[in-house]
């Protein structure tokens, strides 16, 4: 079950005058151990009854990951094809990106993994 779909469960029982502990409870019935929190429960219940409408997540703060874009992971796969021994270091000076963002480029977007000082693309299972 998604998060926004327990809150709507939330939201509803909230609104036919349910209390929080009953709700968890019932979310536990039928969810087991994936079930929210009753502290997450009791959270969402409260928002509800104080006029919240949205089930969604409040925005967060932070930076985001503006560095992650189509034409960086593009840069990286050039530098790959162009010379497949490069190492971090190399990718770092010829694309100016951080060692941790080339490593989620890598590995996260591009699938590749390092063998024998070569970046080959992962090979694919049923697992």
């Amino acid at each position: 079950m998604t998060d926004e779909f327990n809150r709507y469960y939330i939201k509803i029982r909230v609104i036919l005058g349910i209390n929080s502990k009953t709700i968890f409870e019932e979310l536990t019935e039928a969810l087991g151990p994936d079930a929210l929190s009753y502290s997450m429960v009791k959270n969402w219940a409260k928002r509800f009854r104080e006029g919240r409408e949205d089930v969604s997540d409040d925005p967060r703060s932070g930076r985001p990951i503006s560095v992650l874009t189509v034409e960086n992971i593009e840069c990286v796969r050039q530098v790959i094809e162009d010379d497949p021994h490069s190492t971090y270091e190399d990718i770092i000076v010829k694309t100016d990106l951080s060692r941790g963002t080339i490593e989620r480029i890598i590995h996260d977007h591009l699938k590749m993994r390092k063998v024998v000082s070569r970046w080959v693309a992962h090979q694919l299972t049923d697992e």
